[in-house]
């Protein structure tokens, strides 16, 4: 089964590493785009699928790291490599916020209260136009002095690469442990002596992290911001993504990324009808496979080479 990992990863990461040169400029825009996507929903899936927190302010907080560094270097101008990465620690902090606030409130409650912040945040993006832009948006420096969407690529793979190996670090040490303690029965967990408000908190600022790191490359990518990216839709998009996948696998959130940016993509010419297959597509997983629709296929294929490897022996 290692082996089988080891080989899917490598055959993953060569891909990556030499998609730049197979595709053409637009392509690689869709690809560039997926993987600030894949970030923010493994982030997602880190918060939701592992620390039973479900929040709807994520895109939020991906906008709290774009405003954040692109207005740092629009008035201190300042490199946009440390505007991105202070940007990230405003989220955080964002995050810390959120989770103090969050500390008595499960499910729906909690759900209702991040779509709040989320919509307040947008109307003060609207409101304080003179700073922020408004809806005519906010016009961001880009993050290199040449325009190069290879370096672009590159940039935000190895952003997703590191983000990915630090959350599984996490998800596979105490912390993670203590994570799941806190999503299966907060309770039993505080009976057990695991610390429910310390580590309620510390998902909600970790994951924020990578939120505002996502949102801070957006910005200098896409060289304009408006306050449509906190939009509600925006934040459907990004849990479809982790719930297609696999909302207990990281590696099933960022396929389900590249799924659906991927299909949205093609079916960009029927419009809002896409908006109807997504949701179709959400319910059959819901309804047949709640672990989403990867995470199956990568068991089926694990079980099949240790089947192979028993009979070898």
């Amino acid at each position: 089964m290692k082996n089988l990992n080891r080989l899917i990863l490598m055959g993953l990461l060569s891909a990556a590493a030499l998609l730049p040169f197979a595709m053409d400029g637009y392509w690689l825009h869709i690809i560039i785009i997926a993987y600030y996507y894949a970030l923010l929903a493994s982030s997602w899936c880190l918060l939701a699928g592992y620390a039973g927190q479900f929040s709807f302010a994520h895109a939020a907080l991906a906008a709290v790291g774009a405003y954040t560094s692109a207005l740092l270097v629009l008035n201190t101008g300042i490199s946009p490599v440390y505007s991105i990465i202070i940007g990230s620690f405003a989220a955080a902090g964002v995050g810390l916020v959120i989770g103090f606030l969050c500390l008595r409130l499960q499910g729906p409650y909690l759900a209702l209260f991040t779509i709040a912040y989320s919509e307040i945040f947008r109307i003060v993006l609207n409101a304080e136009y003179r700073y922020t832009g408004g809806n005519f948006g906010l016009n961001v420096p880009p993050l290199f002095a040449r325009e190069s969407r290879i370096l672009y690529y590159y940039t935000i793979l190895g952003i997703l690469i590191l983000s990915l190996v630090v959350m599984h670090k996490i998800v596979t040490s105490r912390l993670g442990l203590f994570f799941r303690a806190v999503r299966e029965d907060e309770d039993a967990a505080a009976t057990l002596g695991v610390n429910v408000v310390k580590y309620k908190i510390l998902a909600f600022v970790i994951t924020s992290f990578f939120a505002g790191l996502a949102g801070g490359f957006y910005a200098h990518y896409v060289r304009i911001l408006t306050p449509n990216i906190i939009q509600l839709p925006q934040m459907g998009l990004i849990i479809a993504m982790v719930v297609i996948g696999g909302i207990e696998s990281l590696a099933g959130a960022v396929a389900g990324a590249f799924i659906l940016q991927l299909a949205a993509e093609y079916l960009r010419d029927y419009e809002e009808l896409r908006w109807v297959f997504f949701g179709l597509l959400l319910v059959i997983t819901l309804r047949f496979s709640q672990n989403g629709l990867i995470y199956p296929i990568y068991k089926r294929l694990t079980k099949k080479n240790e089947k192979t490897h028993a009979e070898s022996e």
